[in-house]
């Protein structure tokens, strides 16, 4: 009779805070809510939030997710997502007579409502985020045409030639890296001193502290895995930090995809899960390691988080 083999051993570190946010807890309550009391179908323009595992589960349900909403048919309600859309949506949703509920997080729509005060004190802002991203879409979408900039690094912000100097403002994206932030903010800064920032950061609570968790943890490890999508921006953020740090780091939606020659010769791992990320896959990623690995687990925590959001009005299944 053979002898098992013993499974190399290897120290976990886990990364806190980790995983979802209160943006994103609100958001998918505000759908689950929305089928309880309308029923299905509920109709979701764009990703409630970027993880394949939440959205599927939110369709199994009965939810409809569409990119626009031309997509989405007259007489059922409509759900807006975490990322924010442009005035211009809800506009037409009203319209139209359909119901919707808006699960922007209400970060984001604090920046959007930051933009609104900048441009109506006639300032251009200059906008810090990434192309393309739903919720840079959705903040130029507050202000008319021409009123913002998009600037993504600090090249493009050494570059930036603005028709009045004197009279500009910043904004910036919530899910962006920390460090490639203040970088780009010291340009603008140092080109252009009377620019005018927000009254705090722009740069989310839940980002700022996955980062600093990251962090903490990245130079302990030889390597390190990211739980996300890789349309999530934090999620994607979260890999640069460790990479930035000197730590191998990978991203991956689920334990199926783990590449198991990315573990040769480490020791210690690291983990964390991006906002938009459940924590069940968290223990389905350390169930798959402890199938070749004898793992020993321990989770390092730099915060604690304690902010909730309300729900929107009316969205009161007993009522």
């Amino acid at each position: 009779m053979s002898t098992p083999v013993a499974k190399p051993p290897l120290d976990l570190i886990i990364a806190a805070p980790r995983g979802f946010c209160a943006g994103v807890d609100r958001a998918i309550q505000i759908v689950e809510l929305a089928l309880q009391k309308f029923g299905a179908p509920v109709y979701v323009r764009h990703e409630i939030v970027h993880n394949r595992f939440v959205v599927d589960q939110l369709r199994d349900r009965g939810a409809v997710f569409v990119e626009e909403l031309d997509d989405v048919p007259d007489g059922v309600p409509v759900v807006f997502s975490a990322h924010g859309v442009p005035k211009a949506v809800p506009d037409k949703a009203t319209e139209r007579g359909l119901e919707f509920l808006d699960a922007t997080c209400p970060l984001v729509s604090k920046v959007h409502r930051q933009a609104e005060r900048m441009v109506a004190l006639g300032r251009h802002i200059v906008f810090i985020g990434h192309r393309g991203h739903p919720e840079v879409i959705g903040t130029f979408g507050q202000v008319p045409d021409g009123a913002m900039t998009l600037v993504e690094t600090v090249t493009d912000a050494e570059r930036y030639a603005p028709t009045d100097p004197a009279n500009l403002a910043f904004l910036t994206q919530t899910t962006l890296s920390m460090d490639d932030t203040a970088d780009v903010v010291a340009v603008l800064k140092r080109r252009f001193p009377a620019i005018q920032g927000p009254p705090g950061e722009d740069i989310c609570y839940a980002t700022a502290n996955r980062q600093a968790a990251v962090k903490a943890i990245a130079r302990q490890c030889d390597a390190l895995l990211v739980i996300g999508a890789p349309n999530s921006s934090n999620s994607v953020r979260l890999v640069e930090v460790a990479e930035r740090e000197g730590t191998p780091a990978r991203l991956i939606q689920r334990a199926a995809e783990l590449d198991w020659q990315f573990l040769t010769g480490v020791r210690t791992l690291g983990l964390t899960a991006g906002a938009s990320a459940p924590e069940v896959l968290v223990r389905e990623l350390v169930d798959r390691l402890a199938e070749r690995f004898t793992v020993t687990e321990r989770e390092e925590a730099t915060k604690r988080e304690t902010v909730s959001f309300k729900l929107p009005r009316g969205l009161d299944v007993a009522a």
